[in-house]
């Protein structure tokens, strides 16, 4: 697994504290409100709809609040419009950048996020630049504590996952984005809980950076995350685990 994707889990464990400066809240709202316009309002039918309403209460959004969600994107009540975007670009490195953004004004997005890259020691790319490195999966962490390695598996094969593989103290299960819903089923009905689950973006290859390069790439991982309009972050650098456990440490400080 890249270091941004284990960077992703050391920052997923803070999604409650996060969820308190309500930053978290919005992203949620929008990516509730979009799913609901594109598949409709029940969570039962709507598989991308059932993973934000998900995630959204396990950061203890209020019920009222993911309900005028829905609404909003079926139309029910009204709202501002949203459009799906996907920004690229190259960070210090080399790294590969990709930015999912929700956004009612993407003039604004794509200003702002041109100024975050040029800040970072980055650059923001054409449309195409990088997108061609990653490819779209299912993505599972699970703790070593939680499940055999044998078990979780065979069981993981069965549910359709593409691969496992030992990364520290955790367990990295991907699949066909197809089968995301199916492999997660699974685990919850042997009760085995996972870190986190999303269908993102894995890099074909990574690249590695370390000392001050490392620095400034999480650092422009970070701004881009705190950018109002921007969904999730997607990139190919591998950082040394002691320098992400580091800097979660000082980020937690």
């Amino acid at each position: 697994m890249s270091g941004h994707s284990k960077w992703s889990s050391i920052k997923h464990k803070k999604a409650r504290t996060d969820a308190q400066r309500g930053k978290l809240f919005g992203r949620m709202i929008r990516e509730i409100t979009v799913a609901a316009r594109q598949g409709g309002g029940n969570p039962d039918t709507n598989a991308r709809l059932r993973t934000a309403v998900q995630s959204a209460k396990s950061v203890n959004m209020p019920a009222d609040n993911i309900s005028r969600a829905i609404k909003k994107g079926t139309g029910e009540l009204p709202g501002a419009s949203y459009e799906e975007c996907l920004y690229e670009g190259y960070g210090p490195g080399g790294a590969a950048v990709m930015v999912e953004v929700v956004t009612d004004n993407r003039n604004r997005t794509s200003s702002e996020l041109k100024k975050v890259f040029s800040k970072c020691g980055g650059n923001l790319g054409s449309v195409g630049c990088v997108s061609w490195l990653f490819h779209k999966k299912g993505l599972v962490v699970v703790e070593k504590s939680k499940c055999g390695e044998d078990e979780l598996m065979e069981m993981s094969l069965d549910a359709g996952a593409e691969d496992m593989r030992v990364d520290g103290d955790t367990y990295v299960i991907t699949s066909d984005p197809g089968d995301f819903e199916k492999l997660k089923e699974a685990l919850a009905h042997k009760g085995i809980e996972f870190m986190h689950a999303e269908i993102t973006f894995v890099p074909d290859k990574t690249v590695a950076v370390e000392g001050k390069t490392a620095e400034q790439v999480l650092r422009l991982t970070e701004a881009l995350e705190e950018s109002e309009d921007t969904q999730h972050v997607h990139a190919n650098f591998d950082v040394p685990d002691e320098m992400l456990e580091k800097l979660a440490a000082d980020d937690e400080a």
